[in-house]
């Protein structure tokens, strides 16, 4: 779990260190515990490391392996390495340290970009071949590690964080308008390649690029979950309690896979259904004496702060050594602020601030968690999947789009800048185009394609990166094993909708955990604080909307937000979501990267 960074010239001349060296330096806090920078000619690569596997210096980066004519950088974690270095060395492959990094090297060199698909883990590498000038870029299944491009034409710089990126440089600091678009309707992420800024996009998941010395690239992506009930020969003809068990039994695989390290791992304990699940998997592996962590704040408008009662029975009933942290809202502010700071790109939901100030105090203890993030989208958990149960499949986006879009196309004339304006429904065609393509038997499989390959990389994912990488906290998410996703796929849909949600997940945890926690209603981070407009948050949403640099961007019409500071709960997206904190928050993003 790091940093990196990169520059590739296409146009005859050396590499820009200076860019990469600030672009690495941006990322300090991905990657406290050492930098590195390496160049030549056309390419330079940075990187920040946080020490997880390997503590020695053999397994600092950029590592550059002249024998095998290869320089790499990588971020994340292969939880195969060690049966993959026994595979490359019976190959005749030799190594001098015992780390991931040094496995990706060696696997590149075997396999080219086909070495992606040996890997079990998260990851985002770029591999420069020093006899070709090729370089390749590479993204894992689900887009748990980020990778963020700039490209002119002359040249094109990559980086683990967008805010890295601006700090190199000559980035096209224009607002993207499609991806305001998606940001005012699909739940206030942007999918795809796109983000908010013109000049920045992102390498998709599950894909590589190659570049050659001349500026041509392709892309390839490698990893699509088909979504059918035949996707997985292997297990046709299942009934419901071998269906649960083979859930149980690739979830006890991917918890024992995270294990891997040299430092101590502990748990993000919400005490929900998800992590408890987890912590449960761990103590049957025999971990002893685990760290777990549970975060509240002060209630607001009637909803209560913190869910304690659940992760406290969590912690007895496994003997944990339990860290309850409670946030007074005095420290929330700067919470929120230093929150907006850490984000890549603008995230509104409020979990943000939570993982944030959580993140910030289970790093004193520990540099690895497990975190049941993903399961809701793996196993059908949230509220808008059971109205998909009986639709058509031509039906599926016109019922999705209803139950999770944040408003239709129209309404944005009446909050969007006619110059910031699309005249087409851009969202819209996204989940359209999306949910036509070929595979996925049902309209719900169609949606949970489209949730486990889009919404999920692009929302929850890089929100728990963000958020626990800005104090050098390395996240690692079981639901989000790939080999676990496939079952999932593959899984009757008729049990992941039972029960409310995620059925086939809860029977599979009744051999593990108290009735309590499977029982009880769905849970989130609770802030509510931010979830209720009012006092210094308000000020400061007010703040950020009415200042020069937002009235000189005119993203939003003046009318509208007037309307909305008057009134701050007058408006509410279809999920929920305060319509005034999606607009200030936009803006306060924008104005703490200096766009």
């Amino acid at each position: 779990m790091c940093g990196l960074s990169g520059e590739i010239r296409f146009d005859g001349t050396a590499a820009d260190v200076g860019a990469v060296d600030r672009m690495t330096e941006a990322m300090r806090e991905r990657g406290p515990d050492g930098s590195g920078l390496w160049s030549a000619g056309p390419v330079a690569l940075g990187h920040r490391r946080l020490k997880i596997i390997d503590l020695s210096e053999k397994a600092a980066q950029p590592m550059v392996d002249e024998e095998l004519g290869l320089a790499v950088v990588f971020n994340g974690c292969l939880y195969n390495y060690r049966e993959l270095r026994s595979e490359l060395r019976r190959a005749g492959y030799r190594f001098r340290s015992t780390s991931d990094t040094e496995v990706l090297v060696k696997a590149f060199h075997r396999w080219g970009d086909r070495c992606v698909e040996h890997f079990k883990g998260m990851f985002a590498f770029a591999a420069y071949e020093q006899r070709t000038g090729r370089l390749t870029l590479g993204r894992d299944r689900l887009g748990i590690k980020p990778l963020y491009l700039a490209e002119d034409g002359r040249r094109l710089r990559f980086a683990s964080t967008l805010p890295a990126l601006l700090a190199g440089g000559g980035v096209d600091t224009g607002i993207d308008r499609v991806a305001l678009h998606h940001y005012m309707t699909f739940h206030s992420l942007v999918p795809g390649e796109r983000t908010i800024l013109s000049g920045v996009r992102r390498l998709p998941a599950a894909t590589v690029r190659t570049l050659e010395a001349d500026g041509t690239s392709t892309e390839r992506r490698y990893w699509d979950p088909a979504h059918t009930r035949t996707a997985l020969p292997g297990h046709a003809g299942l009934d419901d309690d071998e269906w649960r068990q083979a859930v149980l039994d690739a979830l006890r695989t991917a918890v024992r896979r995270r294990m891997v390290a040299d430092v101590p791992v502990g748990v993000l304990l919400s005490g929900g259904l998800d992590s408890s699940l987890i912590l449960a998997l761990l103590a049957e592996e025999g971990q002893e004496g685990l760290s777990t962590f549970s975060i509240g704040f002060e209630p607001a408008g009637g909803e209560r702060g913190d869910e304690f009662a659940y992760s406290d029975l969590m912690a007895r009933t496994y003997g944990t050594d339990h860290h309850r942290i409670r946030i007074p809202d005095t420290h929330l502010l700067s919470g929120l602020e230093d929150a907006v700071r850490a984000m890549s790109e603008p995230m509104v939901s409020h979990d943000c601030v939570a993982f944030h100030l959580l993140s910030r105090e289970v790093a004193r203890d520990v540099k690895v968690v497990q975190s049941g993030q993903g399961a809701d989208e793996v196993f059908a958990g949230y509220r808008w999947f059971p109205p998909l149960a009986d639709v058509p499949r031509e039906r599926a986006a016109e019922v999705y789009l209803a139950e999770f879009a944040d408003r239709p196309h129209h309404e944005l004339a009446g909050i969007v800048s006619p110059e910031h304006l699309l005249d087409h429904d851009a969202s819209g065609d996204f989940v359209r185009d999306h949910l036509a393509r070929p595979g996925a038997d049902t309209a719900l499989d169609a949606v949970l394609r489209l949730e486990t390959t889009a919404m999920l990389v692009d929302d929850p994912v890089k929100r728990v990166d963000n958020m626990t990488m800005a104090h050098g906290l390395e996240a690692r998410t079981p639901f989000l094993d790939h080999d676990l996703v496939e079952l999932a796929a593959a899984c009757p849909s008729r049990l992941k909708l039972a029960d409310g949600g995620k059925g086939v997940l809860k029977d599979a945890a009744r051999k593990l955990l108290p009735a309590e926690v499977i029982d009880r209603p769905k849970g989130y981070f609770p802030v509510p604080a931010i979830r209720h407009l009012d006092g210094p948050f308000l000020d400061l949403v007010r703040d950020a909307l009415t200042s020069s640099a937002a009235r000189s961007r005119g993203l939003f019409r003046p009318s509208y937000v007037a309307a909305l500071l008057a009134d701050p709960d007058r408006d509410r997206a279809t999920t929920g979501v305060n319509t005034l904190w999606q607009l200030g928050l936009l803006e306060l993003w924008l104005q703490t990267q200096g766009v």
